[in-house]
């Protein structure tokens, strides 16, 4: 059970959405429980939040903007599922004065990182919400696919500026303060104490299809979305993906 998205919007969110279904399913069979405790950091207007709790999950979303919980309580009402869904104003660095530690079998860090003023102790607080077996689910902007996006566009003194600025920013017109490596997103989890379960590629092909061409051809998306979800986890493509998606445990914490 999901929402009903638009095309773009499932592009958006598919590859993400597959592999946290599978994860959520994994968390029951391992705890023996129906219903699990997720949080969803930066969760907005519940995207996530909302589907996932037509699972029948507990959600919690942690947001900074009273407008976005707003529009969420909305959503999760028109949905059936306002019991299961509670908003709190908060954010990732104060995230442990919000929520109980250990409290959570899934945690959701979805486009947060890339605006913390430090992205290692969000990480640090993301993990201490975490039950003992519980599991991360982390979505940020890949570096080299805005090498990618900048160079087809024709921007190549931009797309070579990312590949040497530390935050892999193209310009001071850059809308996005942070972006990552796989490399360096994997040493963020694993000095939290995590192990990387998995890390797939979101949107490798679909922001640089022409969108007449997936909402008017017939069968486009679905093809898209099949393709989408083959090349996720292959390294050579994801490695240029405009996202990364990375599943973590605290199996090796100490």
């Amino acid at each position: 059970m999901s929402e009903p998205l638009r095309p773009r919007a499932t592009l958006r969110t598919a590859v993400v959405w597959d592999v946290l279904r599978d994860a959520l399913a994994e968390q029951v069979r391992a705890t023996g429980r129906d219903v699990l405790d997720v949080l969803d950091t930066g969760g907005g207007t519940g995207n996530f939040a909302v589907p996932v709790a037509r699972l029948g999950h507990r959600v919690t979303v942690v947001d900074p903007s009273p407008d976005a919980l707003f529009a969420l309580e909305r959503r999760a009402a028109e949905a059936g599922v306002a019991e299961l869904v509670h908003g709190v104003q908060g954010d990732a660095h104060g995230l442990l004065e919000v929520v109980e530690r250990h409290s959570h079998d899934v945690v959701l860090c979805h486009g947060v990182l890339e605006y913390v003023d430090d992205p290692a102790e969000a990480v640090g607080n993301v993990v201490g919400a975490l039950r003992p077996t519980g599991t991360l689910s982390l979505l940020v902007a890949n570096r080299n696919g805005v090498v990618l996006a900048r160079a087809i566009a024709g921007h190549f003194a931009e797309a070579q500026r990312v590949l040497t600025d530390d935050l892999g920013r193209w310009g001071q017109g850059d809308p996005v303060p942070r972006r990552f490596t796989e490399p360096g997103l994997t040493a963020l989890v694993t000095g939290a104490g995590l192990r990387v379960a998995a890390v797939h590629g979101v949107r490798v092909f679909a922001d640089l299809v022409p969108g007449a061409l997936v909402d008017t051809e017939p069968g486009a998306l679905q093809a898209l979305l099949r393709l989408e979800s083959a090349a996720a986890q292959e390294p050579s493509f994801r490695s240029c993906a405009t996202q990364l998606h990375l599943l973590a445990d605290r199996s090796q914490e100490a």
